[in-house]
């Protein structure tokens, strides 16, 4: 019971500067920092994402790496997505040519529904963090 009460008060304390408190923060805490990469209601190409379908959610993460000249098969997304690229760089390309062009650091919201294909046109990997907003058996991507 102590360890969870102290693993509560640990979590309280740590998250503390976000509910505004106006408290002075321990050197530690101080140097802590949160940073927004992305928060949007619409995919890179501006089309407003879906509502969620009511069934069971279930979150994903999947960590992808595209080598040099790589280019990945036509797919879609049936659920929403959200993507960071860690290493090298990424050129997307939508069924309506939209062209969309990552590299490190970027944060996207993905196409949902919408046909599209990645190439990676570096000389170096390509690694990508991608965050699905999903549900219980229904599948990440579909190919073409």
């Amino acid at each position: 019971m102590t360890t969870t009460i102290n693993a509560m008060a640990l979590l309280l304390t740590m998250l503390t500067p976000l509910w505004g408190n106006t408290e002075e923060a321990s050197p530690a805490e101080s140097a802590v920092s949160f940073e927004v990469l992305l928060q949007t209601g619409s995919s890179w190409d501006g089309v407003p994402l879906p509502g969620y379908s009511g069934g069971k959610p279930e979150i994903s993460i999947v960590k992808v790496v595209i080598p040099p000249g790589a280019t990945l098969d036509s797919h879609k997304h049936p659920v929403i997505n959200a993507a960071v690229i860690l290493s090298g760089e990424i050129t997307v390309v939508s069924e309506n040519n939209h062209i969309l062009h990552l590299k490190p650091g970027d944060a996207v919201a993905e196409l949902v529904n919408t046909w599209h294909y990645g190439k990676n046109e570096g000389t170096k990997p390509t690694e990508i963090l991608v965050f699905y907003a999903g549900e219980k058996g229904k599948p990440l991507s579909i190919k073409k």
